[in-house]
């Protein structure tokens, strides 16, 4: 039997539909002005969003002037080891703080919650210092340490795991498995939803983020895809075409816009788990 639609559901589903539409707008000029050869910084009226001439010339350009393929391949590289390292230390300290009963894990746990208050920021400089002092600039050390100390993500795996039964583990011990085995082949598999919403989220962090790899890189090699983007609208000043910026802009866009279509579906379902849903 299948429910009926109040008239209160449809009026919701209206309202956001509205809502998803006015936030989908920017989107939707980014790429049409990146389409539009002849496109001004300024909005034309009447608004247009279908350009008059597309061309893909626009995305084209900033690859024959700068390595933008390098940097694409640097972001990759250095977001696939954050994401790997930070989701594994995210998991074992979830783990232990959800299922393993030990002297202090409360006040532990309280205390890795507390740090969230102090701003990256400031912690960055020091941070920089520390990792300068121990040669680590301008590798993937400088960007592998401070993924180890993923305290959301420990804080979402915890809430995750309190939901799952600890019988599991109670009856792997009898069986004699080892803590690690109990931990690797029972409540990682089943932990399929809070690994999604960390990879995205933590892709989505290392993706973006321009301040601590301006700070750790110094040889342009190493350049990520937003160093590089800032580099050269920077370099280009007033003579890049508006088009030329939002293309740029579209394809630095693309690869987290792909993997959060892929794994969209795990996030609200891990955070209904979480129990920040409320």
């Amino acid at each position: 039997m299948f429910r009926q639609t109040t008239w209160g559901q449809w009026c919701v589903m209206v309202l956001l539909s509205i809502g998803a539409g006015i936030m989908l707008v920017p989107f939707l000029w980014m790429v049409s002005t990146s389409l539009d050869g002849q496109a001004m910084t300024q909005v034309p009226f009447p608004p247009r969003l279908i350009p008059e001439e597309p061309t893909w010339k626009s995305y084209v350009i900033p690859f024959a002037n700068v390595p933008l393929a390098r940097y694409f391949l640097n972001s990759f590289l250095i977001a696939l080891c954050e994401v790997s390292v930070s989701v594994l230390s995210a998991l074992m300290a979830g783990y232990a703080f959800s299922l393993l009963r030990f002297r202090g894990a409360r006040g532990l746990f309280l205390f890795a919650l507390g740090t969230l208050m102090i701003p990256p920021e400031v912690a960055m400089i020091p941070s920089f210092l520390l990792l300068n002092e121990w040669g680590m600039t301008n590798s993937l050390w400088a960007f592998l340490l401070p993924s180890l100390a993923a305290v959301v993500g420990t804080f979402l795996v915890k809430q995750y795991m309190d939901t799952l039964p600890a019988e599991l583990r109670d009856a792997a011990k009898m069986d004699g498995a080892s803590e690690w085995t109990i931990f690797w082949r029972i409540y990682v598999p089943l932990s399929g939803p809070v690994i999604a919403t960390l990879v995205i989220l933590q892709f989505l962090w290392s993706w973006n983020d321009v301040l601590w790899p301006l700070l750790m890189l110094s040889h342009p090699d190493w350049y990520t895809v937003q160093i590089g983007v800032a580099m050269f609208v920077h370099d280009s000043g007033q003579r890049i075409l508006p088009a030329i910026h939002m293309a740029v802009a579209v394809l630095s866009l693309l690869p987290v816009l792909v993997l959060y279509l892929l794994l969209q579906r795990y996030v609200v379902k891990s955070i209904a788990y979480s129990g920040i849903k409320q």
